[in-house]
């Protein structure tokens, strides 16, 4: 077992704590408490027992933590070892740490704050024998992994392309944050993946063990089965990290719950800190239910609600009050601001997406110069948040053919590209040489002669005397089994690694020249200077900045950590662009204006969210939407499209059920009269409450007229339903859109027809879903919304 003694982390851990009447002397001199207003100040203030910290989007969250940090170091309650403070992101962690450093004055000292991940690092090297691993075990990412899992695929005669490998990549990852090994595997998901999962999943972890690594997953599940499983382990971190604080709890899967319980269980002193209203993350594990049910899982628990807004205006947060209001598994608070009210969240209707994108590029050049009646925005202080990746096209040609610079938060990442991920297995294998599959990457690359025979006997002779693949091709050519060109080169790369590896041990502060010494040695830079490509110069250019980011570490290791566990390249982009990138990804951030494009049924709320996980599937989304208004700090536009593009086909779009639940007293309505209609409804309204409006659309509505496209069912269809639900009607007169209970016009027999599936009859009725046998298509399930009677399609070409 690991022994505890001789970590610094804890050396003072027992050390006797100053009286109350000590602490409250130093609390009186802490300059930290004067800017926090009341809710802020009871949850710093509030140390001991459970406290859940239940933080409204824009309402100071962080430095609510912070200065709750700050608060026990200050009045003695505990030192910086004897704190866990864990959050999602090392750009939140590094936050945290620099806000902390600035209320106390301590720069250094805070070695248990940071990611989940990183945190479960550091405990697992050091008890990583009690799972079956060595301390110098490496992390895998997602690229070896799925080397690994199709290696195992082909060694089971499974077809990968009915079956891959990245499949089974997100099935396990579903099992491991749930806590569950091969052996918890519950019966229910035994189907999974041919049937062969749970198997497959238990060769993984072996072959995990035998090469000396884990993943992501394994991080925390190794973590919460030493704890299951040795009691002294856990006693000694409960005794150890005396107060325990989590950032973005709603976030948190079943195994980081698990994980938090476990070390809450002694003491009880946690403080967790979410927004329900903000849990976004379901699709990757995670679960509401955690912080939802805080108080039940630590009775007597303190609530705080942190409800004063200091993002947004008064109209900002009353739209986003209104969608919120909707979800039924909430724990509910109103947040408000005690600044302006702002203008009203604007709302507009087109009649295409390329329509909507020309529109919304045509806005924010109008921002940017300041001719929209506010003051001129740069840029970077806009950001179009869409639902869907595949939205973002549309944005981009216009802005290209505009000549708008703009920015794409989500594309290919500097640690992801070829050159580096080669240079980084180079790097892998010089601190441990038990990497197989960093060493299948590089064993021929740059080229050494070596074909794919040569590699077959490497791994032949390495399973044979059941050791790495290093030592595999050590055998090989010390018994003549690779010769010629190949055979030496290939010794040559064994020597190499067998000096690269004593050399970082022996000489760990020189890290940065021995990276640039692999590189060289080893062929790699010489083989992109050689190439004549025009790419080879940008990827020297990129192997000399990992390089540079070197020189923020102590060690390689501490380098190839980092790596493994953030893969991001957070650079930050000086020059002045539109921001677009997803909802999802917007999460945390804020920006002075804000365009929410696509807000139509089918696209938001999601149409497979919705079929996949019910009604909660849909609050998930109502809470995206949440999200996506609550990121605007002064200027908020909502628009949607009548038509739109979808994967290379035509649909008619409904205006999204997020729009009716938009309180009509923060709206302002754009959408030209005639779009839906004409007349009534949000055309009525924006006529009304705005008439500068209707010229402002006018040659929208004109353009839709002039293109002779009202004959088309998908617009009859449109106009009948808008008439029956328009936007502007109040609430309670459109519990039907919302019911997902709701009952289908349609019966059993009737003869129907959807506008890609074609002709087909009704089976069975499930709410506002049908089950029908389509004449061309088979046997469907389709909401009733997106179908009408053959008689009626019958009547109008298309």
């Amino acid at each position: 077992m690991s022994s505890f003694s001789d970590d610094d982390a804890f050396e003072a851990a027992a050390a006797p704590q100053p009286s109350l009447s000590q602490q409250a002397m130093q609390a009186r001199g802490a300059p930290y408490l004067d800017g926090l207003n009341v809710a802020q100040r009871e949850a710093v203030e509030t140390l001991d027992g459970p406290v859940l910290m239940l933080a409204g989007a824009g309402t100071g969250k962080t430095k609510a933590l912070t200065c709750r940090i700050a608060h026990l170091l200050g009045t003695g309650r505990a030192r910086p070892n004897e704190i866990l403070a864990v959050t999602f992101t090392n750009k939140a962690a590094r936050e945290m740490k620099s806000r902390v450093a600035a209320l106390t004055g301590h720069v250094e000292g805070m070695p248990w704050l940071g990611t989940f991940h990183a945190i479960c690092v550091k405990l697992l090297r050091r008890h990583a024998e009690l799972v079956g691993l060595k301390s110098n075990f490496t992390i895998l990412d997602t690229d070896d992994q799925l080397r690994l899992l199709k290696q195992l695929i082909a060694a089971s005669n499974i077809d990968d392309k009915r079956w891959p490998a990245r499949m089974l990549a997100g099935i396990i990852d579903g099992w491991k944050n749930k806590a569950w090994t091969p052996a918890q595997v519950p019966v229910g998901e035994a189907s999974a993946f041919d049937g062969k999962g749970v198997a497959l999943y238990s060769a993984y972890q072996q072959r995990l063990k035998d090469l000396n690594a884990c993943d992501f997953g394994d991080l925390l599940l190794h973590m919460v089965t030493i704890f299951q499983t040795h009691e002294d382990v856990l006693a000694q971190y409960q005794r150890w990290f005396r107060y325990i604080l989590v950032d973005e709890y709603q976030d948190t899967n079943v195994a980081q719950y698990l994980w938090l319980r476990l070390l809450a269980q002694g003491h009880k002193n946690i403080c967790c800190v979410g927004d329900d209203d903000q849990s976004i993350y379901g699709w990757r594990g995670a679960e509401v239910g955690n912080i939802l049910r805080f108080e039940k899982d630590f009775p007597g628990a303190h609530v705080v609600r942190l409800e004063q807004n200091y993002r947004s205006t008064g109209h900002i947060l009353g739209a986003a009050a209104g969608v919120i209001a909707a979800n039924k598994g909430r724990l509910g608070k109103t947040l408000f601001t005690e600044g302006e009210d702002g203008d009203q969240v604007r709302l507009i209707g087109h009649w295409d997406g390329e329509e909507e994108a020309r529109w919304i590029g045509e806005e924010i050049e109008s921002m940017q110069r300041g001719t929209r009646g506010n003051a001129a925005l740069p840029l970077n202080a806009m950001a179009i948040l869409v639902r869907a990746s595949h939205q973002m096209r549309a944005f981009e040609d216009r802005f290209l053919t505009i000549g708008l610079p703009y920015r794409v938060i989500g594309g290919p990442r500097f640690y992801e590209r070829m050159e580096i991920r080669d240079a980084m297995a180079y790097f892998r294998l010089a601190v441990s040489h038990d990497d197989d599959l960093a060493f299948e990457r590089i064993v021929n690359t740059p080229k050494r002669g070596l074909g794919d025979k040569a590699v077959q006997t490497i791994q032949t002779t390495a399973r044979s005397n059941g050791v790495s693949l290093v030592e595999g091709a050590r055998l090989a050519v010390e018994g003549g089994l690779i010769k010629g060109k190949g055979g030496k080169a290939l010794a040559e790369l064994v020597q190499r690694l067998d000096r690269w590896h004593r050399q970082l041990r022996e000489e760990a502060d020189t890290h940065v020249e021995m990276a640039e010494m692999i590189l060289d040695e080893s062929g790699y830079t010489g083989f992109w200077q050689n190439d004549k490509t025009p790419e080879a110069p940008g990827r020297l250019e990129n192997l000399k900045e990992l390089v540079k980011a070197l020189e923020n570490f102590e060690n390689l290791q501490g380098f190839l950590e980092h790596v493994s566990l953030i893969m991001d390249n957070a650079q930050e982009e000086e020059d002045d662009k539109v921001t677009i990138m997803t909802l999802h990804a917007a999460k945390g951030l804020e920006f002075p204006a804000v365009f929410l494009p696509g807000w139509e049924d089918g696209l938001f709320p999601s149409q497979r969210s919705m079929d996949e996980s019910g009604l909660k599937g849909l609050e998930e989304e109502r809470r995206l939407a949440y999200v996506g208004i609550t990121r605007a700090e002064k200027l908020c536009t909502i628009s949607f499209a009548a038509n739109r593009r979808v994967y290379g086909q035509w649909q008619s779009q409904m205006p999204s059920r997020f729009i009716d639940e938009l309180p009509s007293e923060h709206v302002e309505v754009l959408t030209p009269p005639g779009l839906y209609g004409g007349g009534y409804g949000a055309a009525g309204m924006g006529a009304e409450a705005n008439p500068a409006s209707m010229g402002m659309t006018s040659n929208l509505h004109q353009k839709a007229a002039d293109a002779n496209v009202y004959n088309s069912p998908g617009w009859r269809r449109l106009q009948a339903r808008s008439q029956q639900r328009p936007v502007s009607q109040p609430l309670e007169s459109r519990t039907m859109v919302i019911d997902m209970t709701a009952t289908s016009s349609f019966t059993t027999g009737d003869r129907v027809f959807h506008q890609k599936f074609g002709y087909g009859e009704v089976m069975e009725i499930e709410g506002d879903k049908l089950v029908i046998e389509f004449d061309k298509a088979g046997e469907k399930k389709v909401v009733a919304k997106f179908v009408v009677s053959a008689a009626a399609a019958d009547d109008v070409p298309f």
